[in-house]
């Protein structure tokens, strides 16, 4: 039978290559980042699959649930339950009357992939790309954006192990790293990050989330929709993702490297 038939349930697995140089051929093993098709059901139907790192995936539902805005918290989500087939995984979640009835409505199916986060909307309307825009008064000194860079590329065992998954780490007002989540995509590892301070009953005033990637709208979108304060990548962010955060209060930051970065939105907040 087809290896595509067994999805693996870690994420990461060794593989033998052959690895080519002039004159040279050596066989080997490399050790590569598994993705796996992950299917979000919301009681009893598919909403989105979506292909992640097939790791805390408990936390990767419950955020996407949040900053997709399925639901308003974590509490609304009453049952969940992860199901592994021949073909890949099931998350079922069961959330409370009132938000099955707004999800049925919005009929929106995600074909997911790891690069693309507009997949399967069915209208430019459904986009919605302006945030609900908050007052945050939560702000940092520079050198916490130093610390939380250095503490997060210590932290990220899947991209030293393969060289092929993004972080969202978690930070306190200081740069310290709370917490971090993995994946092959940048969105799936921003979503986890949120269902795992969510799943631990915490809030997300208080500090800000770090992403080894570019500042996609979509990214802010999501920081929005849970009240993210600030976010800082080590990319570069897009005119909209930029124009997204001012509408939406977030402070944005940008070509996070060392000691140097840009701030696209809300310079006050950052000494």
């Amino acid at each position: 039978m087809s290896d595509l038939s067994f999805p693996p349930a870690t994420a990461h697995g060794r593989y033998a290559i052959e690895r080519r140089q002039p004159g040279a051929r050596h066989a080997m093993e490399d050790e590569l980042a598994e993705e796996v098709p992950v299917a979000l059901v919301f009681n009893g139907v598919s909403h989105a699959v979506m292909l992640a790192s097939p790791e805390h995936l408990e936390d990767f539902a419950i955020g996407f649930s949040l900053s997709e805005c399925i639901v308003g918290a974590a509490a609304e989500i009453t049952d969940l339950d992860i199901l592994h087939g021949p073909l890949g995984i099931e998350v079922r979640m069961q959330i409370i009357g009132l938000r099955d009835a707004a999800l049925r409505q919005r009929r929106r199916t995600l074909a997911g992939r790891t690069g693309c986060g507009l997949c399967g909307i069915e209208s430019l309307e459904q986009m919605a790309p302006r945030p609900a825009s908050r007052d945050h008064d939560f702000g940092i000194a520079a050198e916490a954006l130093v610390r939380a860079q250095a503490e997060a590329a210590d932290l990220q065992d899947l991209h030293r192990r393969t060289g092929a998954a993004h972080a969202a780490a978690w930070c306190g007002a200081d740069g310290e790293v709370r917490l971090l989540r993995e994946d092959v995509g940048r969105h799936n590892a921003l979503d986890k990050m949120i269902g795992a301070l969510a799943n631990g009953r915490r809030g997300f005033g208080d500090g800000f989330a770090l992403m080894t990637s570019r500042a996609s709208v979509e990214i802010v979108q999501k920081a929005a929709a849970v009240g993210i304060p600030l976010l800082a990548c080590v990319s570069a962010p897009t005119g909209l993702a930029v124009r997204v955060a001012r509408e939406a209060g977030i402070a944005l930051v940008g070509f996070l490297r060392g000691d140097r970065h840009c701030v696209y939105s809300h310079p006050e907040r950052i000494r």
